[in-house]
């Protein structure tokens, strides 16, 4: 893809397309909530379908002209019900976030109560945190991970959830490295009489896969984003029986938002219709033993991991025990300068600003994506090793950042 016409209308707004596809191309993405999609989907991205207005729902539209808008919508549809073997799926959605808005708009009343996982101990902010519109709408109450273990506290959670009486119960994280059981959660929410919503963002396309369990069928509804382990249109997704479909569908329009983004409909077709493939699944795979890979080489240079180790596509970092003195954001820092690109996060018991935490979040499904191996990915582990352990050295970091160059050029992304 290239931005000659951008460049002829607007050069400012070309330059920083094109310096954006630069720094994609020569560093290398390891947040976990990050992807690089095909040239197909970005492709579809752009398409026409970004002037068209489509207002309802296949079939059902407020406006003229929908025709292909119904086709293009209709394929994501059958695709994603194929993926996760949903009964009922609305692929509207702009975001994750708009997509449990979604449910909470189908489920509960303002003042009503949401039991989720706290976001220092991994949640996420649309589960109810105070600055967020859950927490400003809705009561919530939190539930931890066991700090010593880095697992999911769930008998804190059957207790906490006794004694809150929610409405309903999010299980699903945002930096949680290990398998999460759904069926035990769903018991939990079952035995207080609450909807159980299982938010799978970050593990859409494991899911899909079958490299980690599958909540459809067991939680009331499963949420998640189409831009992240699934490489898809950027959006999100509700997934739920067909007894909750039709209040699904008025709560994300007109509940939630108005037309629906068709452009990134298609992008989530094309990218579905992706996933359905062999080489999918071998890519899901190799994302988790990338990530379990990348832990183990961590650990052998005195890294300290929450619960261990990892299940799935992302691992957190305490730094505390071994580098009590550097706070994540100095880690994230030196090196995004080396070419290296996470992010600083919460950990477990955090005694530091959620601005200056004593953790890194890192994930592999940028650098599978790019066709890293467990061999790739042990190098980076010592190459990161290398800029933590001094991160203000300049010789240090640029040495990095000249083997980080090697690799970028050797595993090619977009031309």
């Amino acid at each position: 893809m290239t931005y000659e016409t951008v460049a002829e209308v607007d050069p400012a707004v070309a330059d920083a397309l094109e310096g954006e596809r630069r720094r994609q191309n020569e560093t290398l993405s390891m947040i976990a909530s990050e992807n690089h999609v095909s040239e197909a989907v970005m492709e579809a991205q752009s398409s026409e379908l970004t002037n068209n207005y489509a207002e309802g729902y296949p079939g059902e539209r407020y406006y003229a002209g929908c025709e292909h808008a119904d086709e293009v919508e209709e394929l994501a549809i059958e695709r994603a019900k194929e993926l996760w073997g949903a009964e009922h799926v609305n692929v509207q959605p702009h975001s994750g976030s708009q997509a449990n808005m979604s449910v909470y708009l189908a489920t509960l009343e303002p003042g009503d109560k949401i039991l989720s996982l706290d976001l220092t101990h991994g949640g996420h902010l649309s589960h109810g945190h105070p600055a967020n519109f859950a927490g400003k709408t809705y009561e919530v109450e939190q539930y931890e991970v066991d700090e010593e273990t880095g697992y999911i506290d769930y008998e804190g959670l059957a207790e906490k959830a006794e004694e809150f009486e929610p409405d309903i119960v999010v299980s699903g994280y945002s930096a949680y490295p290990r398998e999460v059981e759904w069926e035990r959660v769903q018991d939990i929410a079952e035995s207080v009489d609450a909807y159980h919503l299982a938010d799978i963002a970050h593990i859409t396309g494991l899911v899909a896969a079958g490299v980690h369990e599958s909540p459809v069928g067991v939680a009331d509804f499963v949420t998640g984003s189409t831009h992240k382990t699934i490489r898809a249109g950027r959006g999100g997704i509700v997934m739920c029986d067909e007894e909750h479909a039709d209040d699904i569908d008025a709560a994300v329009f007109p509940g939630a938002q108005g037309g629906p983004a068709m452009h990134n409909i298609a992008g989530k077709a094309v990218g579905f219709g992706e996933a359905l493939s062999p080489e999918f699944e071998a890519y899901a795979e190799q994302t988790v033993a990338n990530a379990k890979a990348l832990a183990e080489q961590l650990q052998d240079h005195g890294f300290s991991l929450v619960s261990g180790g990892t299940d799935n596509h992302l691992l957190l970092v305490d730094l505390r025990p071994s580098h009590p003195d550097t706070p994540g954001k100095d880690v994230e820092s030196a090196l995004e300068s080396a070419g290296i690109v996470l992010n600083a996060n919460t950990v477990p018991g955090e005694t530091r600003s959620a601005f200056n935490p004593s953790g890194v979040r890192i994930g592999t499904p940028g650098v599978t994506t790019r066709g890293f191996t467990e061999s790739t990915c042990r190098e980076v582990a010592d190459l990161i090793a290398r800029v933590v352990d001094d991160p203000h050295d300049e010789e240090t970091v640029s040495a990095v950042a000249a083997r980080v160059d090697e690799l970028t050029d050797e595993y090619g992304l977009y031309e």
